[in-house]
């Protein structure tokens, strides 16, 4: 009797064991990916790590090539990235595209002086840091590194995120942010923005005030034409002679009657 309920037990327990031997182990569950980091915009991304380069920021951005060549040729490159650099000046830059540049009329920019060329890429700088946030606090006329004055006039006014530009030739507006850290901010514009100093007439210079003549010294040995002349020899020397010719004919009607 004990022998036969030992071997069912048995049977019973090998059974189970076959059982639960035989079932696919649970999968383990399945993880959801990693949310994708968000994409940060290429203007929002700092520089590496060295020296700021605008001319290999701009070339990076693409579309830039002509403005590119600009500030290289002018050497303007150089001052601005020297700028940055060594000092805490900030810099604003309003970078017109390949597009821009070419609406213009063929040989334009070659038929600009050395002095108009470094004039006109200056005028697209602003010597100071601002975010485009911070167009809306401008004061105008605003700086630019062109100078002050009528004819470098530029004017910047906004409605809500729009940026528009204005030159007294130009008017257009941001179309997009290029660059920007804490220091530098490129704006790319789709108009190169012309100041009134190079393509409008100069108004005359005012004539000179006429001087006064001072009267001129008379060469040592010429007359002056409106000295007085010393005639009393002349005329004494004159009456001397009237006289000894008087004397004669007296003297001859005497002698002969």
């Amino acid at each position: 009797m004990r022998r036969q309920s030992f071997i069912s037990f048995s049977l019973f327990f090998f059974l189970l064991c076959t059982k639960t031997l035989g079932q696919s182990p649970a999968a383990a569950p399945v993880k959801a990916p990693p949310a994708a980091a968000a994409q940060t915009p290429a203007a929002q991304v700092a520089a590496s790590p060295g020296p700021v380069d605008i001319i290999k920021i701009l070339q990076k951005a693409g579309h830039f090539t002509v403005f590119v060549r600009l500030m290289q040729a002018t050497t303007e490159d150089i001052e601005l990235n020297k700028e940055l650099n060594t000092t805490n000046n900030g810099i604003t830059i309003f970078a017109p595209s390949d597009n821009a540049f070419s609406s213009l009329k063929a040989g334009f920019l070659n038929s600009l002086s050395d002095e108009d060329k470094t004039e006109l890429v200056k005028f697209h700088v602003l010597p100071a840091f601002i975010a485009s946030s911070q167009f809306q606090t401008v004061s105008n006329p605003v700086r630019t590194q062109a100078g002050t004055g009528p004819r470098v006039t530029l004017n910047v006014t906004t409605a809500g995120n729009f940026v528009n530009i204005s030159t007294g030739l130009t008017n257009t507006s941001l179309s997009s942010t290029v660059y920007t850290d804490s220091q530098l901010a490129i704006y790319q514009v789709d108009k190169v923005l012309f100041p009134l100093d190079i393509f409008t007439p100069k108004p005359p210079a005012p004539a000179p005030a006429p001087e006064l003549e001072r009267p001129k010294k008379a060469a040592p040995d010429v007359e002056s034409p409106t000295a007085a002349k010393d005639i009393s020899g002349g005329l004494t020397v004159a009456v001397h002679n009237k006289a000894v010719l008087l004397a004669i004919s007296v003297v001859a009607a005497i002698l002969f009657p």
